[in-house]
């Protein structure tokens, strides 16, 4: 998320070189019409259930649950980790498992050093030279490549999908964040999972608080501007297209503190 989402991302670029090995998405000016699913997709059930187990309906995870129940999520990374995406995957199908493979190995990162009231306190335990965030650990291999949350986010979907609304689904296990979803992304259900994602972070008045005169916004819309000014977009009209409570350039627009406190039950 944004921190390096905290972290200057103009130091990430050689990070992310490896993910741009993976297939690339098939023409599609916005998430493509499901189709049925291709032979190599994996299959998010697995993930679907641990997630409507130990997450809530506000998204908030039972990490301690979790942590005493971990096999399933070990196979379940275990299989994204041995079927990366390839080109033959419908867009869809590699957005949804990019989406699920962040949050779930975000999970697996706050697991490995539980407890802790915040992944930000995950930093400070890093012994590696140059890397200081936990978004910037390389803790896992997908295709064969070794990776981190920010080779995920910045190298993988920002950079290829084009597609701003993965700042309503990519959950950095902080208040903050958008809800973590009890239930699998997948192809299927992804344009109405992304939109409804929008829709419950934009009325969340403990993420945004909004009114026609003021609107205090997420950091999100200050740390990925560029990315909602974008085709012809602006700030406004993606806060328009989900937001029950509209503004216009009237609209005072200031941007809320970060609470990184764990998403926990």
């Amino acid at each position: 998320m944004k921190t390096t989402r905290l972290f200057p991302l103009a130091l990430l670029g050689a990070m992310f070189l490896s993910a741009n090995s993976f297939g690339s998405a098939p023409a599609c000016s916005s998430v493509c019409p499901a189709t049925a699913a291709s032979p190599a997709a994996v299959d998010h059930g697995s993930y679907d259930k641990l997630l409507k187990k130990y997450v809530s309906a506000k998204g908030l995870v039972n990490y301690k649950g979790l942590k005493a129940d971990q096999k399933e999520l070990n196979s379940y990374l275990d299989m994204l980790s041995r079927n990366a995406p390839t080109a033959s995957w419908s867009k869809a199908e590699q957005m949804a498992f990019w989406i699920n493979a962040y949050n779930a190995y975000t999970i697996r990162l706050v697991l490995d050093h539980y407890p802790v009231s915040s992944i930000k306190d995950i930093g400070s335990k890093i012994k590696i030279p140059f890397v200081t965030t936990p978004w910037a650990i390389k803790f896992f291999s997908i295709g064969g490549e070794k990776m981190s949350l920010d080779n995920i986010e910045h190298g993988t979907l920002r950079k290829k999908y084009d597609d701003p609304r993965i700042h309503f689904a990519l959950v950095c296990a902080s208040m903050s964040c958008p809800r973590l979803r009890n239930e699998a992304y997948t192809a299927a259900k992804l344009e109405s999972q992304l939109d409804d994602q929008g829709r419950d972070f934009l009325n969340n008045p403990a993420k945004n608080k909004i009114s026609a005169a003021s609107a205090q916004l997420s950091k999100y819309f200050d740390w990925y501007k560029g990315d909602w000014e974008k085709n012809g977009q602006s700030v406004e009209k993606w806060v328009n297209k989900y937001s029950s409570t509209k503004i216009d350039g009237k609209t005072k627009i200031s941007y809320l503190d970060y609470n990184w406190s764990l998403n926990e039950q």
